[in-house]
């Protein structure tokens, strides 16, 4: 009797957040699963009437889902590489013992606590056609201003951008724990055997960093595919639906189109999509020894 109450007393403990999921994530999950198989009307008059595969037959055809989803792709190509090799960067710059580098520290980490709101908002007022930056090029004399948000050649990039500059300072402090976590006396054996400040990090640095390695590349990869707060701010999907992805298209549907059926079949194919991603993070954890 007392090993039975040993061994249910952590289910007890565990309870109530297990409620609190239950009702607030995996019944939610469940609704919108069952929903992407159903037609149903908001006026409430009819029970959701069950389609099949239909609303899944209908994404196949969507011009604008697969430019969404290879808008997704873009993001992830262009933002993932950026993360996983500035912050290492600069998290081994600011992890030198020098004066001052704790307010370097600071600097880099600071967009990271500034809300993506006013961040994308800021952002909006550098790229207009009379913000800070068109004025510098304009100074510099390079040209008359770049439609960094209104042409679709620039926008993407452009949102880009600010994603890369609010994430480079999250991961800087990821890798620099594993900095921290590397014993100085091998770069000291390092020097001297005669390697230079190049070769330790090549042989050294990056093999005992392979982990947070591993860690920031699919931690980027998964919000790079949810990325939402930069479009919604900064272009809505624009121009001509070029910076639109899978999340804000999502958006679209549900709650501006109200087709909560194809929003929720969109919704679960970009389910599969990470759940993809964390397939592989299972594999390369057992690989790399992810922290």
């Amino acid at each position: 009797m007392f090993s039975f109450q040993r061994r249910l007393t952590p289910y007890l403990f565990l309870l109530p957040a297990l409620i609190i999921l239950g009702l607030t994530v995996f019944y939610p999950a469940w609704q919108a699963f069952a929903l992407s198989f159903t037609q149903y009307d908001l006026d409430l008059t009819q029970a959701p009437q069950w389609v099949g595969l239909k609303n899944f037959q209908r994404l196949w055809q969507d011009r604008i889902f697969w430019q969404s989803l290879g808008n997704s792709a873009l993001y992830l190509l262009g933002v993932v590489p950026l993360l996983v090799i500035a912050p290492l960067v600069l998290a081994v710059l600011v992890n030198q013992k020098l004066r001052g580098v704790a307010g370097f520290r600071a600097a880099f980490y600071t967009p990271v606590i500034i809300s993506m709101v006013v961040a994308g908002i800021a952002w909006r007022a550098l790229y207009a056609s009379d913000g800070v930056l068109n004025q510098a090029l304009r100074w510099l004399g390079l040209t008359e201003g770049i439609p960094w948000l209104t042409s679709p050649q620039w926008a993407l990039g452009s949102v880009m951008a600010v994603t890369v500059w609010k994430g480079l300072g999250y991961y800087m402090v990821i890798y620099l724990a594993g900095l921290q976590g590397i014993p100085a006396d091998l770069y000291e054996a390092a020097a001297l055997d005669g390697a230079g400040g190049w070769e330790r990090h090549w042989y050294i640095t990056l093999p005992l960093m392979r982990p947070y390695l591993l860690l920031v590349g699919v931690i980027s990869s998964i919000s790079a595919l949810k990325v939402f707060e930069e479009v919604y701010i900064m272009t809505q999907g624009g121009p001509l639906n070029h910076t639109k992805t899978v999340v804000y298209y999502l958006y679209e549907l549900a709650f501006q189109n109200l087709d909560l059926n194809y929003a929720a079949a969109v919704g679960l194919v970009l389910f599969g999509v990470i759940f993809l991603f964390s397939l592989a993070n299972l594999k390369l954890s057992r690989h790399g020894q992810l922290p």
